[in-house]
């Protein structure tokens, strides 16, 4: 379910009106795993659950230390995929966005910026992974990355997130997400 506020938003008061949106969530068929797509108001956000082993395997590919591969493996990773479906131009700050926690707090999200910084102290210069920080696109541009969120796997979430259109800021609260589990059900049994 996905709720939208516009501007003036607040984590601990939510007074605004919801207005309607779609969510369509996706299950593979042959994984098990989801994918969220939202779209409202010339913003289309898309989450896919990675699983542990695919992100590690993805770092591992570039050689990764070991130690650097848990620390992203710990997290609940999403591919995500933004798009601008307006005829104006949208912009989007990651460092705004918040996910929920299970105690109804807003919790910050990890940053590409944060995630380099942490992999240059390690000696790591790969980069092109994760979901930039922030960016202002044109209409039909798109951007994708990694979005990385600490939360337990076996609870849900919300992600409270904005962009602008067209200078205009936008909020919603995209809710129910869950992690990846650790491994496939069927490579469980």
């Amino acid at each position: 379910m996905i709720k939208h506020y516009i501007t003036g938003f607040c984590f601990s008061a939510l007074v605004a009106t919801p207005l309607s949106a779609a969510v369509i969530v996706h299950q593979n068929e042959e994984s098990g795993l989801l994918t969220w797509v939202s779209e409202e108001d010339g913003f289309s956000l898309e989450l896919i659950q990675l699983l542990p082993d695919f992100v590690r395997a993805i770092y591992e590919a570039h050689e990764f230390p070991k130690e650097e591969i848990e620390k992203i493996a710990e997290y609940c990773v999403f591919g995500t995929i933004i798009k601008n479906t307006s005829s104006e131009t949208v912009h989007y700050s990651v460092s705004d966005w918040r996910y929920i926690d299970n105690n109804g707090h807003a919790q910050v999200i990890k940053t590409k910026t944060e995630w380099l910084k942490q992999w240059r102290k390690a000696g790591i210069v790969f980069s092109w992974t994760l979901l930039p920080d922030e960016q202002s696109f044109s209409a039909g541009d798109w951007q994708q990355g990694f979005t990385t969120i600490l939360h337990p796997r076996e609870t849900s979430f919300g992600l409270s997130y904005s962009w602008t259109v067209g200078g205009v800021k936008q909020q919603a609260l995209l809710e129910n997400l869950q992690c990846a589990p650790k491994e496939l059900l069927n490579e469980q049994e």
